[in-house]
């Protein structure tokens, strides 16, 4: 049986993260992976902070990245119930190049796979295959066999909703402008992007209830592209599906424990949040940033699978995990209300907010991951 520093369980964005990470500092990892399922043209986009695309740039992962995968986010606005209500964020407004990048999925994973193909002290190999490591990092996901295996509990709160993405195309420049609407029940969010056409491409993530999802998935392109433009009013033009529509539930999850002696929990398998403000793989490239230095900085005594170091990591993660998890939470409930005395309450709290520029910077401050 080969003998590592390190054994990463998961090959998605995250697990590969913390592999090239781990690499840098000499260890010996290995990244066990399950072969990819084909399912067809990936539509999904992540919608990146500054703190993980510095996370990936210093694995020179960013800068490989092709020039259409990744579209600067210059301003958000955030439609309330009526069209009339909005909250605006703007990167010149917060002193920054960017509020956020949406980056292809497909993309980001191919270049994470090409920078582990030539990371010197990375070995890839299946998820069977018997290894011994002082310290199994579990990135495997949110139904991760290796966590249960362990006896860890997975509190799971599922919100009923499914969230529908495609891959759209307007009949105007979307200028790097991201907007969400939250209409009770549903929230609908547009990432601009620059595929499939440059400057004219949208990433969908529409949350609904699951029988209105599974109405959508079953309609006609034209029925679709009808229900998405009366949706959005035609603030971002006219709006047309490029590509198939996929689906998936949504839910709060949390890990009862993220460490014990030996392993530790990174990405969903520690904690998934509904995806209205993008924070997802934030969160994960966060938990990612805090191992590896948690371990670069341990005593050279210490073993990587001293417990006691693991806490270290599990205590930084806390507050940020928590505090991301509350707020979509409380967003997702503030906004599925549909009395109209808090349907009222909620868009004229929008334009108040819009007017205090302290509170709007702070807010912003949160999703940029200051």
């Amino acid at each position: 049986m080969d003998s590592y520093d390190i054994a990463v369980r998961g090959a998605g964005a995250v697990g590969r993260s913390l592999a090239l990470a781990l690499s840098r500092q000499g260890l010996r990892v290995a990244l066990l992976s399950t072969p990819p399922r084909d399912n067809g043209p990936d539509v999904r986009a992540y919608a990146l902070n500054a703190q993980a695309v510095n996370l990936l740039r210093n694995l020179k992962v960013w800068d490989a990245l092709p020039a259409d995968a990744a579209t600067p986010v210059s301003e958000m606005l955030v439609h309330g119930d009526a069209h009339a209500s909005q909250l605006e964020f703007s990167a010149w407004s917060q002193c920054v190049d960017a509020l956020c990048w949406i980056v292809d999925a497909q993309a980001l994973d191919e270049a994470l796979a090409t920078a582990v193909r030539f990371a010197p002290h990375v070995t890839v190999l299946p998820a069977d295959a018997p290894v011994q490591a002082a310290l199994t990092a579990l990135c495997d996901g949110k139904h991760s066999a290796a966590r249960e295996a362990l006896g860890v509990a997975y509190d799971v709160k599922p919100y009923g909703h499914t969230a529908v993405a495609a891959r759209l195309v307007a009949d105007k420049p979307h200028e790097g402008v991201a907007r969400q609407w939250f209409r009770s029940p549903d929230i609908l969010a547009l990432l601009p992007f620059d595929r499939p056409r440059p400057g004219c491409s949208y990433g969908l993530v529409w949350s609904v209830p699951a029988a209105r999802a599974q109405e959508l998935q079953q309609l006609s392109d034209a029925d679709f592209d009808a229900a998405l433009n009366e949706a959005t009013g035609g603030a971002a033009g006219t709006l047309r599906l490029e590509g198939p529509r996929v689906g998936w539930p949504l839910q709060l999850g949390r890990a009862e424990r993220v460490c014990g002696p030996g392993w530790v929990l990174v990405g969903d398998a520690a904690h998934t949040v509904h995806p209205l403000s993008g924070q997802g793989l934030n969160l994960g490239l966060g938990d990612v940033e805090a191992l590896v230095n948690v371990i670069a900085q341990r005593e050279s005594w210490r073993p990587l699978s001293d417990e006691k170091l693991l806490r270290r990591y599990a205590r930084e993660r806390a507050v940020p995990v928590l505090a991301m998890q509350q707020l979509t939470d409380g967003l997702l409930h503030l906004f599925a209300h549909d009395a109209p005395v808090l349907r009222e309450l909620r868009n004229h709290g929008l334009n108040l907010v819009n007017q205090i520029s302290p509170l709007k910077r702070w807010l912003a401050g949160r999703a940029l991951g200051a």
